[in-house]
């Protein structure tokens, strides 16, 4: 699925992609990935969920939390000077994830399991821009829209339920609600910002020496100026990012689906 030019209001372009990983291919499996968004003229709201590979209804789980998401997280998208606090506009995203997480579980039934999937939610307005996530999603933002040089930078992902790198929460987990991570970024000279399932997170962030993670400007570079093309093609770009994003040297690095959602101001 993939957001068709004709219906862009002129404030935000948005393209989002996702593939099936070779792995999935291999085992005739579908790709578990699900994004979706809603935007007005000066509002936007982009989400992703990677329902679990060992989850026997992850596709579901991940589509479903994504319709959620979308319903729950709209509202708040309004301009800063509305509710210019942090804390107050942090609360209120944390009652929307606690909102989608009770839904979602009434809608899983019994045991929630068979449909992990985690969650990742970007709320953009006027003056800021916030983040709820809770799993292994990945949001970068471009900012430079106050006149500033373009710079790429990598927002904080929750920690993990313990010492274990690999483990993650998922929305219907018991300990999803003890590690969502709820932030806002007060900042009007963002212009861009782009969500990814964890299947690309070794394509999007590098890491430096000492091990800490910073945005692969190259390629990050790339996608938001292709973009901001004044001559932006929806069909081409689907081509082009559908075609990376299943060569064979993405897959040397990850074999799991791949999701990109992303966003720039035109």
């Amino acid at each position: 699925m993939s957001v068709s030019p004709e219906r862009e209001p002129a404030s935000w372009r948005v393209h989002g992609t996702k593939v099936t990983g070779y792995r999935h291919l291999r085992d005739d499996l579908p790709c578990q990935d699900a994004w979706g968004m809603r935007r007005s003229s000066d509002s936007l709201v982009l989400v992703v969920a990677d329902g679990a590979g060992s989850a026997a209804r992850a596709e579901e789980g991940a589509r479903q939390v994504v319709r959620l998401a979308v319903e729950a997280f709209a509202p708040l998208a309004t301009p800063w000077d509305r509710i210019p606090d942090a804390n107050a506009r942090k609360h209120l995203m944390t009652e929307a994830f606690r909102s989608v997480r009770t839904n979602f579980l009434h809608w899983c039934g019994s045991d929630p399991a068979p449909f992990a999937t985690t969650l990742t939610v970007v709320v953009a307005a006027q003056g800021w821009l916030g983040h709820v996530s809770v799993g292994d999603g990945l949001v970068l933002l471009r900012t430079g829209g106050d006149g500033s040089p373009a710079a790429h930078h990598l927002l904080p992902q929750p920690a993990g339920p313990s010492e274990y790198a690999n483990e993650t929460v998922f929305v219907g987990s018991a300990a999803a609600l003890g590690h969502v991570l709820v932030d806002c970024v007060r900042d009007p000279g963002i212009d861009g910002v782009l969500l990814s399932t964890d299947g690309l997170t070794n394509v999007l962030v590098k890491r430096t020496p000492s091990g800490f993670p910073l945005p692969h400007d190259a390629f990050v570079g790339r996608l938001f100026e292709r973009l901001a093309r004044p001559d932006y093609d929806h069909d081409e770009e689907e081509r082009w990012v559908t075609a990376f994003l299943g060569s064979d040297q993405v897959n040397r690095v990850t074999g799991d689906d791949k999701t990109l959602l992303w966003a720039i101001r035109t």
